[in-house]
């Protein structure tokens, strides 16, 4: 047997060995459907006798928002409708998989009940898009229709250790980005959006905590291969799930729409070192002990990777180049005032 495959058959042991705390914790980690938010809640009701009103008032709200902000909406709306693409990511780790598709077992729950959580958050802001009459609708659904058809390579291979890893950073990524969005909402005069965005960041938190506490569990169960997965990962780097984006026309849309980000301060590479600090102290790798050799290393890369991508942030600069977008009707990202 090849050594990588006996690491790979003891992660699936420990996954495994998980599956009894993911049951007894799955109601704490995920919201009764009956209690839970959805989507019309939010959103005019178009059966009223008054929906008209609704709407005008509706579409009178986001007349304010700069269109620098809504191509960072428009993005973060994309990001979360390619939500098949990351179920069938999620459900290919070793040990995670719904084997049946309708599996009871605690592992495929979770993975179902994480999805059917998350499809509200596309649901909700391509509707609130729509009702704007602001976005080229079109260019956005072939921009969702070319993200999903090209697909999601996050470089966690099938292994659990990485991909409770690369999760736990991305789902703090995405609140915070959500959360950015709605506190430069309520700026612009637009307290439907921040409510929107504002209950979408309070799922993202729920989720990231969960996937932390798989991996809490994970670094007490499996230290060294815990502390070597996620300086993997680490080193790796977090590739963003959107970063196959294209709307039929522009290439480097991902890249224009992360400018845009980092330029509103919504999502920069400040937030990712504050990401990385989080999960360094979150799990106590400094505190693991017993450990030598490259686990030990890998110790010390995570202790100081924090710190080098601050100072990264610091000199960095970004384009200033006034992008077009599609998804705009080809405006320019400049707030006109």
């Amino acid at each position: 047997m090849l050594k990588e495959d006996i690491k790979l058959k003891s992660k699936f042991e420990v996954i495994k060995s998980l599956e009894s705390f993911v049951d007894q914790n799955i109601h704490s980690l995920l919201k009764p459907i009956e209690e839970s938010w959805q989507p019309s809640d939010f959103l005019p009701d178009m059966k009223s006798e008054l929906w008209r009103d609704e709407v005008l008032e509706f579409r009178n709200k986001a007349a304010g928002l700069p269109d620098d902000l809504m191509i960072v909406l428009i993005g973060d709306m994309i990001t979360e409708e390619a939500l098949p693409t990351y179920q069938t990511w999620l459900n290919r780790l070793e040990g995670i998989t719904d084997i049946t598709g309708s599996s009871i077992n605690a592992w495929a729950r979770w993975s179902r009940g994480w999805t059917s959580e998350e499809n509200r958050h596309g649901d909700l802001l391509n509707k609130y898009l729509f009702l704007t009459g602001r976005v080229n609708m079109r260019a956005v659904e072939l921009t969702i229709h070319h993200l999903i058809n090209n697909g999601f390579d996050p470089h966690t291979e099938n292994d659990p250790y990485l991909g409770f890893i690369y999760t736990s950073f991305q789902e703090r990524a995405t609140k915070i980005s959500h959360s950015n969005v709605a506190r430069l909402a309520i700026k612009a005069g637009e307290d439907k959006l921040h409510k929107i965005c504002g209950v979408i960041a309070g799922d993202e938190a729920r989720h990231e905590k969960a996937y932390k506490l798989f991996m809490t569990k994970i670094f007490e169960t499996d230290p060294v291969q815990a502390i070597l997965s996620f300086s993997k990962m680490m080193k790796t780097k977090i590739t963003m799930p959107a970063n196959l984006m294209y709307d039929g026309c522009d290439k480097n849309l991902f890249l224009k729409f992360s400018n845009v980000a980092q330029k509103l301060g919504i999502y920069t590479v400040k937030d990712y070192s504050e990401i990385i600090n989080n999960l360094v102290k979150g799990w106590n790798i400094e505190s693991i002990t017993g450990l030598s050799g490259i686990a030990s290393k890998a110790q010390d890369y995570l202790c100081t990777l924090s710190d080098r991508y601050l100072a990264l942030a610091n000199r960095f600069s970004f384009s200033n180049k006034i992008d077009e977008f599609s998804w705009i009707f080809n405006r320019d990202t400049l707030v006109k005032n």
